[in-house]
């Protein structure tokens, strides 16, 4: 089922959605006596690459850190030492982790630096754009339109009636000792109080219902106190799981992961301590199945976190707890677990299948010269797009919902962060510089064709890739697609493109026009999720979105919100939002596509050398001489 016909009859303002007006080659103006050309207009790929500049200037930013941090822990942490070589070892080991972060910095920095020259070559000045703010936006009042996360307050509006009728019951007893483990385990914000009064204080103010506040029976804003302990389970209780996700994706802009999971382990020792005085064997069982359950929630979602070994520390603490009063949970602890290493080694030896790759694009960049091309690795564009939806769809797999909060997170402290705290993005990066390297791609196999008939047969080929990735719903090779195409190496090509079914070209723009804030997209992408939503094969349930600018997007509600609110509350309302933003992502990721990594077409996709901004513009002069003083110039230059 094609996606075309769906996203027409979805919205009528489709329609009304005008293209910016097309810039040929014919646009750059001469100078009647020899001045140099105006610039030409800003073409529809300033938008595009305006976006990829801004969130790769981003994970430069974050790279930066990252070095800082591994040269700091180096010099610190691994003197060279002579005594049987252990510090030799280690010293080498983390000079090669800290080459391979460089290598990717490098990279990074090179990317960006070749856009910025690209945009402003093009004449790409500044514009005021309405892509400054996101499609959606958070307020601070309560919405009134029916959430997914509604159930939520029920369980809790009742605990609180309930906290408030008998203060002495053992939902008040929990909330006192959850308190003051709150504040003996620096959470990095405000405290409950002293040792002395922080039972009365917390207590006096969860009963005059000021720490959580609950709008239409949805949950708000709260204190992070007050989070902490909505989060953890108790005897009589367990946290919605919608809660238990938005919380650990949002709370990691304020605590860290193995803290609050220290926070767990106090908890089962506050248990452990009124067993069997005040906290029966059955009460005892019931507490460690809930912890179990929260257990096998965090660690299927953001397994991520348990790479950090006081994570894996604290887990096997809470595990032993559970399995000593409840023997039952035995089977449930040991899934989780293997389950976790499963995840946690796939992971691993996804990452060195990157590291693979991109030696191996350095080794054939510095040793060979492309001999052939896609087309007659591929003939068939529909096939292309297939092995481009698997690649897509693997890199998608492996990104950890806490990446998207950890990427942008501003690190507050005054002391530098330490190596094993630094947030890991690094599949985020490598997502973002795949839609790179597939525009560079595009460009190069096109560039790289001296005949103008091979040149309008890869851009016609493209051209159909394109469009059965937008039939797919892969709609991030599909930008890389479009991107590629409007390359200046490749726009230039005016006479190659009088060749060209541009019809079809101009259809696949106007789905992905970066105007009214990418609303075309926008809408397509709903009638994407519709047709996920009702599909019958796994092929009509992938959805792959335009990554740069979902991570643009969630960025913009990151910053465009506050995290507290004037009373100091956390800002949990945003929180929402960025959790459901994030819970779409983990559905799209999880849809089916085999692939053959081995696989020809997709070893060619992957290490094949692709030419650099300034080898592209070489080879674009090659295929058609310049036509004025400025393509002259600049071909003379690179010479």
């Amino acid at each position: 089922m094609s996606l075309t016909s769906t996203s027409s009859a979805m919205s009528a303002d489709d329609d009304a959605v005008q293209q910016p007006p097309e810039v040929s080659a014919d646009s750059v103006v001469r100078g009647s006596q020899g001045k140099p050309p105006l610039p030409s207009p800003p073409s529809k790929s300033a938008d595009i690459f305006g976006i990829q500049m801004e969130v790769t200037n981003l994970l430069l930013e974050a790279e930066r850190r990252r070095l800082r941090a591994l040269q700091r822990d180096l010099t610190e942490r691994y003197p060279l030492r002579d005594d049987n070589g252990y510090g030799k070892r280690e010293l080498d080991r983390q000079k090669l982790y800290i080459g391979r972060i460089e290598q990717q910095y490098q990279q990074l920095l090179r990317e960006y630096e070749q856009a910025a020259a690209g945009m402003l070559r093009n004449g790409g000045q500044h514009r005021k754009s309405n892509r400054s703010q996101p499609a959606f936006g958070v307020k601070y009042t309560t919405k009134t339109r029916p959430t997914i996360f509604g159930t939520l307050a029920v369980e809790s509006m009742a605990q609180l009636a309930d906290l408030r009728k008998n203060p002495s019951s053992h939902s008040s007893r929990r909330w006192n000792s959850m308190c003051s483990l709150s504040s003996s385990s620096g959470t990095q914000e405000e405290s409950c109080g002293s040792s002395t009064d922080a039972d009365s204080a917390m207590s006096s103010q969860r009963s005059s219902d000021q720490s959580l506040i609950f709008e239409h029976s949805i949950l708000c804003s709260g204190t992070l106190d007050a989070l902490i302990h909505h989060f953890m389970p108790s005897v009589d209780y367990y946290p919605d799981r919608t809660y238990v996700f938005a919380f650990l994706l949002s709370s990691r802009l304020f605590v860290k992961p193995y803290l609050l999971l220290e926070q767990v382990v106090h908890a089962c020792t506050v248990h452990e301590s009124l067993y069997p005085s005040s906290i029966s064997a059955e009460s005892m069982r019931t507490f460690c199945r809930h912890i179990v359950r929260l257990l096998g929630e965090w660690t299927d979602t953001f397994s991520n976190d348990f790479r950090d070994e006081r994570m894996m520390k604290s887990l096997k603490d809470i595990t032993h707890f559970c399995i000593t009063f409840d023997p039952e949970t035995r089977r449930d602890v040991g899934q989780i677990l293997q389950n976790l290493l499963a995840r946690l080694s796939a992971l691993e030896k996804y990452e060195e299948h990157l590291m693979e790759i991109s030696q191996e694009v350095a080794n054939r960049i510095a040793s060979s010269i492309p001999t052939t091309d896609i087309y007659d690795l591929c003939p068939n564009p529909q096939h292309l797009a297939h092995y481009l939806t698997s690649i897509e769809l693997e890199r998608l797999r492996h990104i950890g919902a806490e990446e998207f909060v950890q990427a942008f997170a501003k690190d507050t402290s005054v002391v530098e962060t330490p190596l094993r705290d630094l947030k890991r993005t690094r599949n985020l990066e490598a997502y973002v510089q795949w839609f790179n390297r597939l525009s560079y791609l595009v460009a190069t196999e096109i560039c790289m064709q001296l005949k103008k008939r091979h040149r309008v047969r890869i851009m016609d080929y493209f051209i159909d890739v394109a469009k059965e990735c937008f039939n797919l719903g892969n709609f991030n090779s599909l930008m890389a697609i479009i991107a590629g195409l409007n390359m200046s190496p490749v726009r230039r090509l005016k006479r190659t493109w009088a060749k060209v079914n541009v019809q079809k070209f101009e259809v696949l723009e106007h789905q992905m026009d970066p105007s009214g804030n990418f609303n075309s997209y926008r809408s397509t992408l709903k009638a994407a999720m519709w047709r996920s939503e009702g599909a019958s094969t796994e092929r009509e349930k992938i959805i792959v979105p335009f990554f740069s600018l979902l991570v643009k997007d969630l960025y913009f509600l990151n910053e465009g919100c506050a995290n507290r609110l004037k009373s100091g509350h956390v800002n949990f309302e945003k929180f929402w939002q960025l959790a459901k933003q994030v819970t779409e992502f983990l559905t799209w990721k999880q849809a089916v596509f085999s692939m053959d990594k081995n696989n020809r077409v997709v070893r060619y996709l992957l290490t094949n050398p692709v030419f650099s901004e300034s080898a592209l513009s070489l080879a674009s002069f090659e295929c058609e001489q310049p036509e004025n003083n400025y393509e002259r110039a600049r071909n003379k230059q690179l010479k």
